[in-house]
């Protein structure tokens, strides 16, 4: 299988570490509009964890500096999109009506009505589309999925996830809005995602926080409100460009039992009457049981229903409602998706 890689930052070359491990899978193609990454110079590339290992070998790929000409012209079977957000809907069209299956990183675009656009150009070419929702795949967060959808925990009563990260200084299209989407949108798609996949669509949302991306602030504590009176909250953002450390968490409480998570050094642990304990770990890590699921996808011409591209969609329209929901300070809001 053909695979062009089309933009080389950090996630780009994570993503191409992890096709690198899989057995029948040619790198053909990369693209980055940095002359440097092209030539091989990767000493430049950041992100919000260290990428461990020798640095990717793509001397034998094609190579392209612009991304349209790369999805249209390469020599792929699929292409990956490792590209700033407002670039995801047009490149994602072209390479699906050039023949090509394509995982584009999350968000899955800046509005729903390119997210439908990307949906209706997949149903229309027969190409398959996935976003990059990697919570799904990472496995401190299996757990809670599993656990949520076969009603273990009981009735689900409260949730709470938080990520927290200081601003990025290794992107400065993170810190446009229209190239982005902001901070909170960017960073806690994440979150939102996961109570989507956990809890379904809420009836109404609230949230407060404040946004200064020039400053590097960017923070926003939600709340779903779901007409079970199930109330999940997400919370967290961009603590200054500073050397604020991410992390990750989140809580679930059921009628039955509770699960808890924090990158912080407290691995998945459930708690219910008489019983305390640690969950059980996939062993794979997120990122290369997300390309290898995108793959097998492709190989065997499946839909990726683990993560399709009409619920990546829902979480973009979620995410909007809820900075929609934070400049109105607090206001309930309905939620129609």
């Amino acid at each position: 299988m053909k695979i062009a890689v089309v933009g080389l930052g950090f996630m780009g070359l994570t993503h191409l570490k992890s096709y690198k491990k899989i057995p029948g899978v040619e790198i053909t193609a990369v693209s980055s509009n940095d002359p440097k990454v092209l030539a091989g110079d990767l000493s430049g590339v950041q992100g919000n964890f260290s990428l461990e290992g020798e640095a990717v070998d793509f001397s034998s790929a094609e190579k392209f500096a612009d991304a349209l000409e790369c999805v249209k012209n390469c020599q792929a079977d699929a292409v990956d999109l490792c590209l700033p957000t407002n670039m995801h809907a047009a490149v994602s069209v072209a390479a699906m009506q050039a023949g090509k299956n394509v995982l584009v990183e999350k968000p899955m675009a800046l509005s729903g009505e390119e997210c439908d656009r990307m949906i209706a150009c997949a149903q229309s070419t027969g190409r398959i589309l996935m976003s990059a929702q990697v919570l799904r795949f990472f496995p401190a967060y299996l757990p809670l999925i599993d656990n949520v959808q076969a009603g273990t925990l009981g009735t689900p009563r409260h949730a709470f996830f938080r990520r927290r990260c200081a601003a990025p200084t290794w992107g400065a299209w993170l810190t446009n809005k229209s190239l982005s989407g902001g901070g909170v949108f960017d960073l806690l798609i994440h979150d939102i995602d996961m109570a989507l996949v956990c809890f379904g669509v809420p009836e109404t949302v609230s949230a407060t926080g404040h946004e200064d991306l020039t400053g590097g602030i960017d923070l926003m504590t939600a709340q779903l409100h779901y007409a079970s009176g199930l109330a999940v909250t997400i919370s967290g953002g961009w603590h200054l460009p500073s050397a604020y450390p991410f992390s990750m968490e989140y809580t679930a409480v059921g009628d039955h039992a509770a699960i808890e998570y924090s990158s912080a050094g407290r691995p998945p642990h459930w708690y219910a009457k008489g019983e305390d304990f640690p969950l059980p770990l996939a062993e794979t890590d997120g990122y290369q049981a997300e390309i290898d699921y995108f793959v097998e996808c492709c190989r065997n011409g499946s839909a990726p229903d683990r993560c399709s591209p009409q619920s990546s969609a829902a979480a973009v329209k979620l995410a909007l409602l809820l900075n929609e929901a934070r400049a109105r300070q607090g206001e309930i809001l309905p939620c129609q998706l």
